[in-house]
């Protein structure tokens, strides 16, 4: 008996040392995937991310990460966070609370009679998956005659290191001007965003979804269902892509079907390493917050970057347009293509712009083409085109359009 327990205190003593080492390796360990994480939003160039009141320890640890755009203080989000560690699993909580203008008020509790939106979430040690959500709750805003009614809807996100999605659902929303209302939802979006170290390559898929969009006024009622919008952005060594496409299933007005079909387009060519050396120097620039260059100051520094985006010839293809209006009578068909020449680049100015001829300089750099089979014969009357014809070619050289080899005709007269 006295030798089994002379091994008890031993035994007890390993499993205290295993857990406390358990226990602070996860710690270590959710502290290191949120660093990286933040550090690889940023990486993105689009907001700025940082981290505020951060306290570490081995059973509890808490802090504030704040997001806000590169330039400008439109708005700014603070997600505060308390983690509870535990061996396999870290428990964390907090609050979204965003902030809007430079004077930084809060959205909820001053602009809106409502508690800021919790936000919950489980990180997993042993595969490094976090998972969690954010609840919005219903509010209502009177304002005179005008009344806003959002009735809730909920976040969820879930996804490891260089792989996230996001999934978010606003039940429905309803803006009340006198006698004109829009309604709106239910919402959806879908979100996944796939990334290397640093974010130096990434692919974000996105897709929206409006089950329903009404606007009411005494003279008119417009109801559009089912609205898709999905897009894929790839970054890669080479270029920066974006596919877009959008879907309706139909627009109605009087009763009847104003407009069904889809568009779909592609930018491509966009030079990656100039986006990457231009988004660096925007990034520098935020870090000095309130030294930071604005407008035409920020504009000369980055517009050498700018204008090298263009030196690999960007082209934006229109796949496809399958556009039907019943209620009209007029259908679109076909596809196209534009094309920007990036030789001698050298010779445009961004800062240039506000200047007719600047403009022009830039304009006489585009040239494209569309075909568009089985025009209606009203658009070809418009057009100024023989009622008869049956396709339309349109060309455009140099930045000026040609339509079946006829300069454009002005369409507003």
């Amino acid at each position: 008996m006295v030798r089994k327990e002379r091994l008890i205190v031993p035994v007890l003593i390993i499993v205290a040392m295993a857990w406390a080492a358990a226990q602070y390796l996860a710690g270590l360990l959710f502290e290191r995937e949120l660093a990286r994480a933040v550090n690889d939003l940023e990486a993105r160039g689009e907001l700025v991310v940082e981290r505020s009141g951060v306290e570490r320890g081995w059973l509890t640890s808490h802090g504030t990460i704040h997001l806000a755009p590169v330039l400008g203080d439109a708005w700014h989000l603070a997600l505060s966070y308390e983690a509870d560690h535990g061996i396999l699993s870290t428990r964390v909580e907090g609050l979204a609370m965003p902030l809007m203008g430079p004077r930084q008020t809060h959205v909820f509790g001053e602009a809106l009679p409502s508690n800021p939106p919790s936000w919950h979430a489980r990180y997993h040690t042993l595969s490094g998956t976090l998972e969690g959500s954010i609840q919005l709750a219903p509010f209502v805003i009177r304002q005179g005659q005008r009344e806003l009614d959002f009735q809730g809807g909920e976040m969820a996100f879930d996804g490891e290191y260089g792989d996230w999605r996001g999934r978010a659902r606003i039940s429905s929303l309803r803006l009340t001007d006198g006698s004109a209302r829009l309604d709106i939802g239910p919402v959806m979006l879908e979100s996944r965003y796939a990334y290397t170290e640093g974010a130096y390559h990434f692919t974000q898929h996105d897709l929206l979804r409006v089950e329903a969009l009404n606007w009411q006024q005494p003279d008119l009622g417009i109801t559009a269902r089912d609205l898709v919008y999905q897009s894929q952005m790839t970054l890669d060594d080479r270029e920066l892509r974006i596919d877009s496409e959008l879907t309706i299933s139909e627009v109605l007005a009087a009763e009847q079907v104003l407009l069904t079909g889809r568009v779909a387009l592609s930018l491509s060519r966009i030079n990656a390493d100039a986006l990457r050396q231009g988004l660096t120097v925007l990034r520098g620039e935020a870090a000095q917050g309130k030294a930071a260059r604005e407008g035409h100051e920020l504009l000369e520094t980055l517009e050498p970057y700018l204008i090298d985006m263009l030196k690999d010839s960007p082209r934006l293809d229109v796949s496809a347009v399958a556009l039907d209006s019943p209620m009209l009578g007029i259908s679109v068909q076909g596809n196209g293509a534009l094309f920007f020449d990036a030789r001698n680049l050298d010779e445009l100015s961004l800062r240039r712009l506000p200047d007719q001829n600047e403009r022009q300089r830039w304009l006489s750099r585009v040239d494209g083409d569309f075909d568009w089979p089985g025009v209606p014969a009203v658009v070809a009357l418009w057009l100024g085109l023989p009622l008869d014809t049956r396709d339309l070619e349109i060309d455009v050289i140099r930045g000026r359009v040609r339509v079946n080899g006829r300069p454009l005709p002005p369409l507003w007269r």
